[in-house]
Protein backbone atom coordinates (compact mmCIF):
# COMPACT_ATOMS: atom_id res chain seq x y z
CA UNK A 1 0.00 0.00 0.00
CA UNK A 2 1.08 3.99 -0.45
CA UNK A 3 1.84 6.41 1.77
CA UNK A 4 -1.33 7.88 1.95
CA UNK A 5 -3.61 7.20 4.56
CA UNK A 6 -6.74 5.75 3.67
CA UNK A 7 -9.62 8.10 4.76
CA UNK A 8 -13.30 7.20 5.67
CA UNK A 9 -15.84 7.46 3.32
CA UNK A 10 -19.27 9.24 4.34
CA UNK A 11 -21.69 6.32 4.41
CA UNK A 12 -24.51 8.84 5.27
CA UNK A 13 -24.04 10.91 2.11
CA UNK A 14 -23.60 7.70 -0.10
CA UNK A 15 -26.83 6.56 0.89
CA UNK A 16 -28.35 9.72 0.59
CA UNK A 17 -27.10 10.06 -2.98
CA UNK A 18 -28.42 6.65 -3.90
CA UNK A 19 -31.98 7.29 -2.50
CA UNK A 20 -31.63 10.44 -4.25
CA UNK A 21 -30.65 9.21 -7.74
CA UNK A 22 -33.52 6.97 -7.11
CA UNK A 23 -36.57 9.51 -7.28
CA UNK A 24 -35.15 9.67 -10.99
CA UNK A 25 -37.84 7.41 -13.00
CA UNK A 26 -39.23 5.69 -9.90
CA UNK A 27 -42.02 3.42 -9.78
CA UNK A 28 -45.06 2.93 -7.65
CA UNK A 29 -43.18 -0.35 -6.00
CA UNK A 30 -40.02 1.31 -4.93
CA UNK A 31 -38.06 0.53 -8.07
CA UNK A 32 -36.84 2.53 -10.98
CA UNK A 33 -37.05 2.42 -14.47
CA UNK A 34 -34.27 4.80 -16.62
CA UNK A 35 -34.25 2.93 -19.60
CA UNK A 36 -31.22 3.68 -21.77
CA UNK A 37 -30.73 6.57 -24.00
CA UNK A 38 -34.44 7.92 -22.42
CA UNK A 39 -34.84 11.19 -20.96
CA UNK A 40 -34.40 10.00 -17.37
CA UNK A 41 -31.25 8.20 -18.06
CA UNK A 42 -30.54 11.78 -19.38
CA UNK A 43 -31.89 13.21 -16.28
CA UNK A 44 -30.18 10.69 -13.67
CA UNK A 45 -26.52 11.97 -15.50
CA UNK A 46 -27.25 15.43 -15.07
CA UNK A 47 -28.47 15.24 -11.81
CA UNK A 48 -24.22 13.05 -11.64
CA UNK A 49 -22.71 16.07 -12.99
CA UNK A 50 -23.89 18.72 -10.71
CA UNK A 51 -22.78 16.60 -7.81
CA UNK A 52 -19.44 16.21 -9.48
CA UNK A 53 -19.03 20.23 -10.01
CA UNK A 54 -17.59 21.36 -6.55
CA UNK A 55 -15.16 18.71 -7.11
CA UNK A 56 -13.03 20.47 -10.42
CA UNK A 57 -13.16 17.26 -12.10
CA UNK A 58 -13.72 17.20 -15.71
CA UNK A 59 -15.97 15.35 -18.33
CA UNK A 60 -16.22 14.17 -21.70
CA UNK A 61 -18.25 11.78 -23.80
CA UNK A 62 -17.05 9.49 -26.53
CA UNK A 63 -18.79 8.47 -29.75
CA UNK A 64 -21.10 5.62 -27.81
CA UNK A 65 -22.17 7.49 -25.65
CA UNK A 66 -20.05 7.08 -22.49
CA UNK A 67 -19.31 9.61 -19.59
CA UNK A 68 -15.88 10.03 -18.47
CA UNK A 69 -15.81 12.11 -15.02
CA UNK A 70 -11.96 12.73 -14.40
CA UNK A 71 -10.10 14.33 -11.33
CA UNK A 72 -6.84 15.13 -11.81
CA UNK A 73 -3.51 13.72 -11.06
CA UNK A 74 -0.42 15.11 -9.72
CA UNK A 75 1.04 12.82 -12.49
CA UNK A 76 -2.10 13.61 -15.23
CA UNK A 77 0.60 12.20 -17.88
CA UNK A 78 -0.31 8.92 -16.84
CA UNK A 79 -3.73 6.48 -17.71
CA UNK A 80 -6.31 6.87 -15.52
CA UNK A 81 -7.04 4.54 -12.60
CA UNK A 82 -11.03 4.23 -13.67
CA UNK A 83 -14.23 3.03 -11.84
CA UNK A 84 -17.44 2.78 -12.88
CA UNK A 85 -20.68 1.13 -13.76
CA UNK A 86 -24.03 2.26 -15.11
CA UNK A 87 -27.11 4.59 -14.64
CA UNK A 88 -29.90 2.94 -16.89
CA UNK A 89 -32.08 0.05 -15.49
CA UNK A 90 -34.58 -2.56 -16.35
CA UNK A 91 -38.08 -1.53 -17.29
CA UNK A 92 -38.93 -2.93 -13.37
CA UNK A 93 -35.41 -2.30 -11.87
CA UNK A 94 -33.68 -2.21 -8.62
CA UNK A 95 -32.33 1.25 -6.77
CA UNK A 96 -28.85 -0.42 -6.47
CA UNK A 97 -28.18 -2.09 -9.86
CA UNK A 98 -25.37 -0.22 -11.68
CA UNK A 99 -25.75 2.59 -10.11
CA UNK A 100 -24.08 1.54 -6.84
CA UNK A 101 -20.95 1.34 -8.80
CA UNK A 102 -21.35 4.62 -10.51
CA UNK A 103 -22.32 6.49 -7.05
CA UNK A 104 -19.77 4.24 -5.13
CA UNK A 105 -16.99 6.20 -7.43
CA UNK A 106 -18.78 9.24 -6.42
CA UNK A 107 -18.35 8.99 -2.84
CA UNK A 108 -14.50 7.76 -3.69
CA UNK A 109 -14.25 11.29 -5.41
CA UNK A 110 -15.81 13.22 -2.96
CA UNK A 111 -14.11 11.50 0.43
CA UNK A 112 -10.57 12.51 -1.51
CA UNK A 113 -11.40 15.80 -2.59
CA UNK A 114 -12.87 16.24 1.59
CA UNK A 115 -8.91 15.32 2.49
CA UNK A 116 -7.84 17.10 0.10
CA UNK A 117 -5.57 13.93 -1.16
CA UNK A 118 -4.42 14.25 -4.78
CA UNK A 119 -3.48 11.01 -6.17
CA UNK A 120 -0.24 10.56 -8.64
CA UNK A 121 -2.33 8.32 -11.19
CA UNK A 122 -5.50 10.39 -12.52
CA UNK A 123 -9.53 8.95 -11.75
CA UNK A 124 -11.97 8.58 -13.79
CA UNK A 125 -15.41 7.61 -13.17
CA UNK A 126 -16.97 5.74 -15.73
CA UNK A 127 -21.17 6.00 -17.13
CA UNK A 128 -21.08 3.25 -19.53
CA UNK A 129 -24.06 3.58 -22.41
CA UNK A 130 -27.31 0.98 -21.99
CA UNK A 131 -25.17 -1.80 -20.08
CA UNK A 132 -28.82 -3.53 -19.61
CA UNK A 133 -29.55 -4.39 -22.71
CA UNK A 134 -33.23 -3.85 -22.35
CA UNK A 135 -34.20 -1.32 -24.63
CA UNK A 136 -31.23 -1.77 -26.98
CA UNK A 137 -29.72 -5.29 -27.31
CA UNK A 138 -27.15 -6.75 -26.36
CA UNK A 139 -26.41 -5.55 -23.42
CA UNK A 140 -22.94 -3.96 -22.49
CA UNK A 141 -23.43 -2.17 -25.12
CA UNK A 142 -20.88 1.17 -24.28
CA UNK A 143 -18.29 -0.60 -22.62
CA UNK A 144 -18.31 -3.45 -25.27
CA UNK A 145 -17.78 -0.66 -28.03
CA UNK A 146 -15.36 1.34 -26.03
CA UNK A 147 -13.03 -2.41 -25.64
CA UNK A 148 -13.54 -2.87 -29.60
CA UNK A 149 -15.96 -6.05 -29.10
CA UNK A 150 -18.88 -4.24 -31.18
CA UNK A 151 -17.69 -1.83 -34.05
CA UNK A 152 -19.61 1.66 -34.07
CA UNK A 153 -21.55 1.62 -36.77
CA UNK A 154 -23.53 -1.70 -36.14
CA UNK A 155 -23.90 -0.17 -32.46
CA UNK A 156 -25.40 2.90 -33.73
CA UNK A 157 -28.02 1.20 -36.05
CA UNK A 158 -29.28 -1.30 -33.16
CA UNK A 159 -32.94 -0.02 -32.56
CA UNK A 160 -35.35 -0.67 -29.58
CA UNK A 161 -39.01 -1.73 -30.78
CA UNK A 162 -40.08 1.07 -31.86
CA UNK A 163 -37.69 1.34 -34.29
CA UNK A 164 -35.99 3.77 -32.86
CA UNK A 165 -31.96 3.82 -33.36
CA UNK A 166 -29.07 4.42 -31.35
CA UNK A 167 -27.83 6.74 -33.31
CA UNK A 168 -30.48 8.77 -33.46
CA UNK A 169 -31.14 9.37 -29.83
CA UNK A 170 -27.12 9.41 -29.34
CA UNK A 171 -27.36 12.73 -31.39
CA UNK A 172 -30.64 13.69 -30.07
CA UNK A 173 -29.50 13.57 -26.70
CA UNK A 174 -26.12 15.06 -27.43
CA UNK A 175 -24.30 12.61 -26.54
CA UNK A 176 -22.50 11.23 -29.76
CA UNK A 177 -18.99 12.58 -28.23
CA UNK A 178 -15.32 11.89 -29.69
CA UNK A 179 -13.33 8.84 -29.43
CA UNK A 180 -13.76 5.38 -28.85
CA UNK A 181 -11.61 3.88 -26.71
CA UNK A 182 -8.88 5.72 -27.28
CA UNK A 183 -8.75 6.65 -23.21
CA UNK A 184 -5.60 5.00 -21.13
CA UNK A 185 -6.63 2.66 -18.39
CA UNK A 186 -4.20 1.77 -15.74
CA UNK A 187 -6.95 -0.52 -14.23
CA UNK A 188 -10.18 -0.52 -13.83
CA UNK A 189 -12.36 -1.39 -10.54
CA UNK A 190 -16.33 -1.80 -10.43
CA UNK A 191 -18.35 -2.36 -7.51
CA UNK A 192 -22.09 -4.14 -7.57
CA UNK A 193 -24.34 -5.60 -5.27
CA UNK A 194 -24.18 -9.56 -6.00
CA UNK A 195 -27.26 -9.83 -7.21
CA UNK A 196 -27.31 -13.64 -6.03
CA UNK A 197 -28.30 -15.27 -2.25
CA UNK A 198 -24.23 -16.50 -1.97
CA UNK A 199 -23.15 -13.57 0.58
CA UNK A 200 -26.11 -13.21 2.13
CA UNK A 201 -26.98 -17.16 2.86
CA UNK A 202 -23.21 -16.98 4.43
CA UNK A 203 -22.93 -13.81 6.39
CA UNK A 204 -20.59 -12.24 4.35
CA UNK A 205 -20.16 -8.67 3.67
CA UNK A 206 -18.24 -8.33 0.60
CA UNK A 207 -17.49 -10.77 -2.51
CA UNK A 208 -13.77 -10.79 -3.86
CA UNK A 209 -14.69 -11.46 -7.47
CA UNK A 210 -12.03 -13.05 -8.99
CA UNK A 211 -13.73 -13.26 -12.78
CA UNK A 212 -16.60 -13.81 -14.23
CA UNK A 213 -18.61 -17.13 -15.95
CA UNK A 214 -18.87 -17.28 -19.45
CA UNK A 215 -22.18 -16.80 -21.56
CA UNK A 216 -23.11 -18.03 -24.91
CA UNK A 217 -26.82 -16.92 -25.81
CA UNK A 218 -28.83 -18.15 -28.46
CA UNK A 219 -32.07 -17.50 -30.40
CA UNK A 220 -34.52 -20.73 -31.38
CA UNK A 221 -36.53 -20.99 -34.19
CA UNK A 222 -39.08 -24.12 -34.01
CA UNK A 223 -41.86 -24.09 -37.65
CA UNK A 224 -44.30 -26.17 -37.09
CA UNK A 225 -48.07 -26.28 -39.01
CA UNK A 226 -50.60 -23.47 -38.79
CA UNK A 227 -53.93 -25.10 -38.65
CA UNK A 228 -57.08 -24.71 -37.18
CA UNK A 229 -57.72 -25.91 -33.56
CA UNK A 230 -61.07 -27.41 -33.78
CA UNK A 231 -61.08 -29.57 -37.34
CA UNK A 232 -57.27 -31.31 -36.59
CA UNK A 233 -56.80 -34.46 -34.78
CA UNK A 234 -54.66 -34.01 -31.97
CA UNK A 235 -52.39 -37.24 -33.47
CA UNK A 236 -52.18 -35.02 -37.09
CA UNK A 237 -51.14 -31.89 -35.65
CA UNK A 238 -47.89 -30.33 -36.04
CA UNK A 239 -47.84 -27.68 -32.96
CA UNK A 240 -44.73 -25.69 -32.85
CA UNK A 241 -45.27 -24.78 -29.46
CA UNK A 242 -45.63 -28.25 -27.95
CA UNK A 243 -42.51 -28.86 -29.49
CA UNK A 244 -40.90 -25.42 -27.97
CA UNK A 245 -42.42 -26.59 -24.19
CA UNK A 246 -40.65 -29.54 -24.31
CA UNK A 247 -37.19 -27.94 -25.71
CA UNK A 248 -37.56 -25.40 -22.88
CA UNK A 249 -37.85 -28.40 -20.40
CA UNK A 250 -34.73 -29.79 -21.90
CA UNK A 251 -33.05 -25.95 -21.68
CA UNK A 252 -33.66 -26.06 -17.85
CA UNK A 253 -32.50 -29.98 -17.80
CA UNK A 254 -29.76 -29.73 -19.46
CA UNK A 255 -28.15 -26.31 -16.77
CA UNK A 256 -29.55 -28.81 -14.31
CA UNK A 257 -27.63 -31.81 -14.86
CA UNK A 258 -24.30 -29.64 -14.89
CA UNK A 259 -25.42 -27.60 -11.16
CA UNK A 260 -24.25 -25.78 -9.28
CA UNK A 261 -22.42 -23.97 -11.89
CA UNK A 262 -24.58 -24.25 -15.04
CA UNK A 263 -27.42 -21.88 -15.63
CA UNK A 264 -30.20 -21.74 -18.73
CA UNK A 265 -32.90 -19.88 -18.98
CA UNK A 266 -35.46 -19.03 -21.55
CA UNK A 267 -36.52 -15.04 -21.01
CA UNK A 268 -38.55 -14.83 -24.19
CA UNK A 269 -41.08 -16.41 -26.27
CA UNK A 270 -43.57 -15.46 -29.20
CA UNK A 271 -46.10 -17.45 -30.86
CA UNK A 272 -47.42 -17.25 -34.42
CA UNK A 273 -49.83 -16.50 -35.79
CA UNK A 274 -51.09 -15.43 -31.70
CA UNK A 275 -54.55 -16.54 -31.85
CA UNK A 276 -56.26 -18.68 -29.66
CA UNK A 277 -57.96 -21.07 -32.17
CA UNK A 278 -55.20 -21.42 -34.37
CA UNK A 279 -52.14 -24.09 -33.96
CA UNK A 280 -48.69 -22.15 -33.76
CA UNK A 281 -47.09 -22.81 -36.81
CA UNK A 282 -43.95 -20.65 -35.40
CA UNK A 283 -42.05 -20.07 -31.85
CA UNK A 284 -39.28 -17.92 -31.17
CA UNK A 285 -37.51 -18.32 -28.20
CA UNK A 286 -34.38 -16.93 -26.32
CA UNK A 287 -31.63 -19.11 -24.74
CA UNK A 288 -29.58 -18.09 -22.30
CA UNK A 289 -26.52 -20.64 -20.96
CA UNK A 290 -24.17 -19.57 -18.54
CA UNK A 291 -20.91 -21.07 -16.76
CA UNK A 292 -17.39 -20.80 -15.43
CA UNK A 293 -15.89 -22.83 -17.67
CA UNK A 294 -16.27 -22.24 -21.89
CA UNK A 295 -15.44 -25.75 -22.74
CA UNK A 296 -18.57 -26.89 -20.36
CA UNK A 297 -20.65 -24.48 -22.46
CA UNK A 298 -19.59 -25.77 -26.00
CA UNK A 299 -20.95 -29.35 -24.53
CA UNK A 300 -24.07 -27.96 -23.73
CA UNK A 301 -24.40 -26.44 -26.54
CA UNK A 302 -23.92 -29.76 -28.25
CA UNK A 303 -26.58 -31.41 -25.81
CA UNK A 304 -28.69 -28.70 -26.83
CA UNK A 305 -28.40 -29.52 -30.62
CA UNK A 306 -28.90 -33.23 -30.04
CA UNK A 307 -31.82 -32.94 -27.76
CA UNK A 308 -33.82 -30.60 -30.28
CA UNK A 309 -33.47 -33.07 -33.19
CA UNK A 310 -34.68 -35.86 -31.50
CA UNK A 311 -37.76 -33.67 -30.09
CA UNK A 312 -38.18 -31.64 -33.39
CA UNK A 313 -38.67 -35.27 -35.44
CA UNK A 314 -40.98 -36.54 -32.76
CA UNK A 315 -43.26 -33.41 -33.26
CA UNK A 316 -42.65 -33.41 -37.12
CA UNK A 317 -41.18 -29.77 -36.59
CA UNK A 318 -38.12 -28.38 -37.96
CA UNK A 319 -35.88 -25.70 -35.34
CA UNK A 320 -33.30 -23.33 -36.30
CA UNK A 321 -30.51 -22.25 -33.44
CA UNK A 322 -28.48 -19.36 -34.02
CA UNK A 323 -26.04 -18.22 -31.70
CA UNK A 324 -26.97 -14.82 -30.32
CA UNK A 325 -23.87 -13.25 -28.41
CA UNK A 326 -20.72 -14.72 -26.73
CA UNK A 327 -18.82 -13.20 -23.09
CA UNK A 328 -15.74 -15.48 -22.76
CA UNK A 329 -15.24 -16.60 -18.93
CA UNK A 330 -12.99 -14.13 -18.31
CA UNK A 331 -10.74 -14.05 -15.07
CA UNK A 332 -9.89 -10.75 -13.26
CA UNK A 333 -6.33 -9.75 -12.66
CA UNK A 334 -4.47 -10.96 -9.82
CA UNK A 335 -3.05 -7.74 -8.68
CA UNK A 336 -6.28 -5.67 -8.39
CA UNK A 337 -7.80 -8.78 -7.18
CA UNK A 338 -5.08 -8.67 -4.65
CA UNK A 339 -5.93 -4.93 -3.63
CA UNK A 340 -9.60 -5.85 -2.75
CA UNK A 341 -8.60 -8.41 -0.52
CA UNK A 342 -6.02 -5.81 0.91
CA UNK A 343 -9.36 -3.25 1.30
CA UNK A 344 -11.05 -6.30 2.74
CA UNK A 345 -8.40 -6.69 5.42
CA UNK A 346 -8.41 -2.96 6.39
CA UNK A 347 -12.08 -2.85 6.83
CA UNK A 348 -12.39 -5.67 9.11
CA UNK A 349 -14.94 -6.99 6.37
CA UNK A 350 -16.07 -10.64 6.39
CA UNK A 351 -15.25 -12.07 3.11
CA UNK A 352 -15.30 -14.32 0.16
CA UNK A 353 -13.92 -15.10 -2.96
CA UNK A 354 -16.46 -15.41 -5.84
CA UNK A 355 -17.36 -15.86 -9.70
CA UNK A 356 -19.66 -12.87 -11.03
CA UNK A 357 -22.71 -14.82 -12.45
CA UNK A 358 -23.96 -11.99 -14.11
CA UNK A 359 -22.33 -9.82 -17.42
CA UNK A 360 -20.80 -6.65 -16.19
CA UNK A 361 -18.85 -4.38 -17.97
CA UNK A 362 -16.03 -5.39 -15.97
CA UNK A 363 -15.98 -7.92 -17.87
CA UNK A 364 -15.28 -6.30 -21.59
CA UNK A 365 -13.07 -3.86 -19.32
CA UNK A 366 -10.95 -6.88 -18.91
CA UNK A 367 -9.91 -7.31 -22.22
CA UNK A 368 -8.48 -3.62 -22.08
CA UNK A 369 -7.11 -3.15 -18.69
CA UNK A 370 -6.10 -4.98 -15.33
CA UNK A 371 -9.74 -5.48 -13.58
CA UNK A 372 -11.19 -6.48 -10.37
CA UNK A 373 -14.94 -6.12 -8.79
CA UNK A 374 -16.28 -5.89 -5.05
CA UNK A 375 -19.68 -6.96 -4.58
CA UNK A 376 -21.53 -6.79 -1.74
CA UNK A 377 -25.10 -8.64 -0.76
CA UNK A 378 -28.77 -7.77 -2.00
CA UNK A 379 -31.23 -8.85 -0.04
CA UNK A 380 -32.53 -12.42 -1.12
CA UNK A 381 -30.16 -11.95 -3.89
CA UNK A 382 -32.72 -10.09 -5.54
CA UNK A 383 -32.40 -7.88 -8.89
CA UNK A 384 -33.71 -6.79 -11.91
CA UNK A 385 -36.68 -6.26 -9.75
CA UNK A 386 -38.46 -3.49 -7.76
CA UNK A 387 -37.97 -4.40 -4.59
CA UNK A 388 -34.26 -5.16 -4.80
CA UNK A 389 -32.34 -3.71 -1.85
CA UNK A 390 -29.07 -3.45 0.50
CA UNK A 391 -27.98 -2.76 3.43
CA UNK A 392 -26.50 0.85 4.30
CA UNK A 393 -23.72 -0.64 5.99
CA UNK A 394 -23.01 -2.91 3.63
CA UNK A 395 -22.89 -0.06 0.74
CA UNK A 396 -20.51 1.60 2.72
CA UNK A 397 -18.23 -1.17 3.32
CA UNK A 398 -18.32 -1.85 -0.65
CA UNK A 399 -16.91 1.55 -0.83
CA UNK A 400 -14.37 1.50 1.38
CA UNK A 401 -12.85 -1.41 -0.29
CA UNK A 402 -12.93 0.34 -3.52
CA UNK A 403 -11.55 3.88 -2.64
CA UNK A 404 -8.43 1.54 -0.16
CA UNK A 405 -8.14 -0.67 -3.59
CA UNK A 406 -7.98 2.75 -6.19
CA UNK A 407 -5.89 4.45 -3.89
CA UNK A 408 -3.32 1.30 -3.65
CA UNK A 409 -3.35 1.39 -7.48
CA UNK A 410 -3.25 5.77 -8.01
CA UNK A 411 -0.36 6.17 -5.39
Amino acid sequence: MNEITVPGINADRLWQSLMDMARIGATEKGGVCRLAMTDLDAEGRGKLLEWCEPLGCSHALDAAGNLFIRKPGSDDSTPAVMTGSHLDSQPTGGRFDGVYGVLAGLEVFRTLHDNGITTRKPLELAVWNNEEGSRFSPPMMGSGAFTGVFELDWVRALEDAEGVSVGSELERLGWAGEGLGDRPVDAYFEAHIEQGPILENEEKTIGIVTGAQGQRWYELDVYGQEAHAGPTPMHLRRDALVCSAEMIQAVNRIGLDRGPHACTTCGLIQVKPGSRNVIPGHVWTTIDTRHPDDAVLLEMEAELRATFETIAARHGCTFELSVFWVSPATPFDDACVSLVREGVAAGGFRSREIISGAGHDAVYMARKAPTAMIFIPCEDGISHNEIENAEPADVAAGCQVLLHAMLGRAG
